[in-house]
């Protein structure tokens, strides 16, 4: 039978995305947790390397590592018109005609060899009634023996324009920013639709326990952007993820913005672009990204459960998950370049009760060490007073030192400051008019989950106005 197997964890949000993309068009898949079979584990390392990367998924054991959903509706034939699966054989002529056919007209479809694949052979006879025809094709569950050009075309509607939705608000980015946005919009009554590349919440989203929203003493990041989300959608907001913005344009009163996964139009923009976690930028780094450096504890910390890792940077992005990584690692080592902690005093405070967390200070980071098989080792330091340089061993690290926003697409097309940053006025305003920033990617603003939502407002009443 056709098998998608997806390797990935409940706490990971790509692989919420790919599993919530795959239920959406009721596609059946296994789901196998990395975190509960050390079997997985081992496969999905092997897969990728050495390296730790989810979602893993494999369709007919061909292996896909974290593809978007632009990539999961090219290889399993996902199409607005619905999943077109195609039965067929390299040497069949009329099977090079069908998919030359389904090519030229940007349809997605799943090509299954019969030759490869005894169940396929069986699956054809089995439509075929006891016949071995190819190609046939199934389309939204409907199966297609040997289908003509003209077939294929009015069953899947190739040729026909259809009408294009435009939007009052595009709002590009899903985290508190962005769903805010979407809610306050919905309530004044103007249609939105919520564009995110990965997850719904963005950092948020792997952030595994805020202590500083208002009305809530402790609650978990996944939570509350659940939340956030559930209200939008209530509104009548749509929400899609996966969908990956290249480029934007406005075209006389209109705005275009092209993805991964189509275009969309709309009458005004909200960026709420959110942010990425900035590297140290030194020997090794890049190599052992997924493989033993991580930039969030939520997502990757369970792999080193009664381990030794290292924590680089003194913000309370590091306090934080180095006090979260503390609860179940054997023993966390906190580096942190300055003399002082960034971290708000709340943290800072929590330290020396913490008996598993080491800290080193004014320390530089100089290079990540391996080890004679290419693994993670450790971390080479120096002191910035004495030049003195030493080594720090453990089995992980955990970089948190600042981000980046993710503004690199737009760039050209509204002002951006000397860091990439959005340069904005008033109600969240940047120089194109209709065309508003909220969160983490404006210039100025604080990267807190409050702090956002509020954004989120000045944003939604900045499109207000512009209708006005």
């Amino acid at each position: 039978m056709n098998t998608i197997d997806l390797y990935g964890a409940d706490w990971c949000p790509d692989c919420q995305r790919a599993k919530a993309y795959l239920k959406e068009h009721r596609v059946d898949f296994n789901f196998i947790d990395v975190d509960l079979d050390k079997d997985a584990t081992a496969r999905v390392e092997s897969i990728n390397n050495g390296k730790r990367i989810i979602p893993t998924i494999l369709v007919n054991e061909k292996p896909f590592t974290n593809p978007d959903n632009s990539v999961l509706a090219n290889v399993l034939g996902i199409n607005t018109q619905g999943r077109v699966l195609l039965y067929g054989a390299d040497w069949c002529p009329d099977c090079q005609r069908a998919k030359s056919y389904l090519q030229d007209n940007h349809i997605n479809f799943q090509y299954i060899e019969v030759d490869k694949y005894t169940w396929a052979a069986e699956k054809v006879e089995e439509i075929n009634n006891g016949k071995r025809i190819i190609p046939t094709l199934i389309i939204d569950d409907k199966s297609y023996t040997n289908p003509d050009n003209s077939i294929l075309k009015t069953v899947l509607s190739i040729g026909e324009e259809s009408k294009k939705t435009v939007y009052d608000s595009i709002i590009v980015g899903a985290g508190a920013a962005g769903l805010t946005a979407s809610i306050y919009i919905q309530r004044d009554r103007f249609s939105s639709i919520v564009l995110e590349k990965k997850n719904i919440g963005g950092n948020a989203f792997l952030t595994q326990k805020i202590e500083n929203y208002p009305g809530f003493t402790d609650i978990s990041g996944p939570k509350l952007m659940q939340r956030m989300s559930e209200q939008a959608k209530t509104y009548g907001a749509k929400i899609e993820t996966g969908v990956n913005v290249k480029s934007l344009k406005k075209e006389g009163s209109l705005f275009s913005v092209a993805t991964n996964m189509g275009e969309y139009q709309s009458k005004t923009v909200v960026l709420a672009l959110g942010s990425t976690y900035r590297k140290l930028g030194i020997p090794n780094e890049e190599d052992l990204i997924g493989a033993g450096i991580h930039f969030c504890a939520t997502c990757d910390g369970a792999f080193y459960r009664n381990r030794e890792v290292i924590v680089v940077g003194g913000g309370n992005s590091a306090l934080e998950e180095g006090i979260f990584l503390a609860s179940f690692c054997k023993k966390v080592i906190i580096v942190n370049r300055g003399e002082t902690f960034s971290a708000s005093e709340t943290y800072i405070e929590k330290l020396p009760s913490i008996k598993n967390i080491e800290v080193h200070m004014n320390k530089e980071s100089l290079a990540f060490i391996k080890d004679d098989k290419d693994n993670f080792k450790g971390l080479k330091i120096k002191d910035r007073n004495t030049n003195e340089e030493s080594a720090l061993y453990a089995d992980g690290s955990f970089i948190f030192i600042g981000l980046i926003p993710n503004t690199e697409d737009i760039k050209g097309f509204i002002d951006l400051n000397e860091r990439g940053f959005i340069t904005t006025t008033g109600l969240g305003e940047t120089n194109v008019k209709g065309v508003f920033a909220a969160g983490d990617c404006r210039e100025g603003a604080i990267a807190q989950v409050a702090a956002a939502t509020g954004e989120g407002v000045l944003a939604s009443y900045g499109v207000r106005n512009y209708f006005k």
